[in-house]
C-alpha cells in the first residue's frame, strides 16, 4: 500500500483591520487584524508512486499537470501556487531532483471568495510536504514560507493574515509591522462569547468570485500616491480592529457590532472596487429584515458576506439573503491551525 500523506489547513474570517497588512501601508505603519479559524478547511493529500513522475490535481478547479523529469516546473497560469511549492521543496530539499508523488488539493469555497482560500491551499500543501520529508518548521515557520512563496515565487499581490490564521488557528490578534515582521497574539475568548457568535453571525456567499489582487493593487496604489481618503480609511480600519478586540475579550457584543458596521464604511473608502450595487442592495435588505451589522469578508468586490443578526432574527435574515441566488455556509470557530498525518 503507497504511502499516503494529509493534511488540512482551516479558513478564516476576518473581523476588522483586513487591508491593513499589505506591505504598502505596514511598512510605514503598524497593521492591525483581528480574525479567526473556522471549520472549512483547504486539503491536501501527497501519495508515494512507484514510477518517476509527479502528479499534481487540483479538485476542485478539474485541473492536472505531470512532470516525468528533473527539475521545477515553469510558472504559468495553470496551478501556478502548487507548482511553486513543489519547487521550493525539490530544489531546497531533494537537490532539484523529482519527486514522485502524486499531489491532490480541495476546498469546498471557490476561488477568490474573501476567506483567504489560496492562501490557505499554500499553507496546506507546505504542511504536507513538511510532514513528507520530516522537515523542521514551525507554524510561523511555515506562515512566513507561504508568504515568501505567493509574494516573491508567484508574484501575487496580499497581504500577510491569511498565512498566519491558516498555520497558527483560533482567534487572532495580529500586528504587521516593516520588514515582514509579525507578531500573532493569540486571543482566549470565553466560551459564551465564542457560542453567542456562533448563533448570531451568518456566512452568506454571493455567487461572485474576483481577483484580491486587483483592489489589493488599488489600495496600493493609493497608498503610494498619498492619497488621503484612502490612509484614513486603513487608519480607521485599524483602530477598529483594536476596538473589536477589546470588545471580544469583555464580551461587549454590541461594540464588535458597532466595530463591524465603521470597519466596513472605512473599508470602502480605501478603495472604489470595494463594494458595488449588487453588494449594497444585498447589505441593505439584511440590515432590513433584522441584522445589525455586516461586511464583505476578504479584500471585496464579492465573495462571502459575514452578518451578525439577533439570533431570534436569524430565520429571517437568512430567507432574505436566499432571494438573491447566493449561498448559506454553516461553520464553527476552531483553535487548531494547519495540521498533517501519514496513513
Amino acid at each position: 500500500m503507497a504511502l499516503k500523506i494529509r493534511s488540512r489547513a482551516p479558513l478564516r474570517i476576518g473581523f476588522a483591520g483586513g487591508g491593513t497588512d499589505i506591505e504598502a501601508y505596514c511598512n510605514s505603519n503598524n497593521g492591525l487584524v483581528l480574525n479567526s479559524t473556522i471549520s472549512i478547511y483547504a486539503y491536501t493529500n501527497i501519495k508515494v508512486l512507484n514510477e518517476k513522475k509527479v502528479i499534481i490535481i487540483s479538485s476542485d478547479l478539474n485541473q492536472k499537470i505531470e512532470k516525468l523529469s528533473d527539475g521545477k516546473f515553469e510558472l504559468d497560469d495553470l496551478l501556478t501556487i502548487h507548482k511553486a511549492v513543489y519547487n521550493y521543496m525539490i530544489f531546497n530539499y531533494n537537490g532539484n531532483r523529482i519527486l514522485p508523488i502524486e499531489i491532490s488539493t480541495y476546498c469546498s469555497i471557490p476561488p477568490g471568495s474573501g476567506l483567504g482560500s489560496s492562501s490557505t491551499i499554500v499553507v496546506s500543501l507546505i504542511r504536507a510536504f513538511v510532514e513528507y520529508l520530516n522537515l523542521p518548521l514551525d507554524d510561523l515557520s511555515i506562515a512566513k514560507l507561504a508568504i515568501k512563496i505567493e509574494r516573491e515565487d508567484c508574484k501575487f499581490s496580499g497581504g500577510r493574515q491569511d498565512q498566519y490564521a491558516a498555520s497558527c488557528g483560533g482567534f487572532n490578534f495580529m500586528e504587521f509591522n516593516k520588514n515582514n515582521h509579525t507578531i500573532v497574539n493569540s486571543l482566549r475568548i470565553k466560551n459564551w462569547i465564542k457560542c453567542e457568535l456562533e448563533a448570531s453571525l451568518i456566512l452568506y456567499f454571493t455567487g461572485i468570485s474576483r481577483k484580491s489582487s486587483e483592489i489589493i493593487e488599488d489600495q496600493t496604489t493609493n497608498i503610494q500616491l498619498g492619497k488621503d481618503k484612502s490612509l484614513e480609511a486603513m487608519h480607521k480600519m485599524r483602530t477598529q480592529a483594536k476596538r473589536m478586540k477589546e470588545a471580544l475579550i469583555c464580551g461587549d457584543l454590541e461594540t464588535f457590532c458597532n466595530s463591524l458596521n465603521e470597519g466596513w464604511q472605512a473599508k470602502k473608502s480605501s478603495s472604489k472596487s470595494v463594494s458595488n450595487e449588487y453588494i449594497e442592495e444585498i447589505y441593505k435588505s439584511a440590515i432590513e429584515s433584522g441584522a445589525t451589522a455586516g461586511k464583505l469578508s476578504g479584500a471585496g468586490g464579492g465573495g462571502f458576506m459575514l452578518f451578525y443578526s439577533p439570533p431570534e432574527k436569524k430565520a429571517d435574515v437568512i430567507r432574505n439573503l436566499k432571494v438573491f441566488g447566493g449561498k448559506i455556509y454553516d461553520f464553527h470557530f476552531t483553535e487548531q491551525g494547519c495540521q498533517a498525518w501519514t496513513v
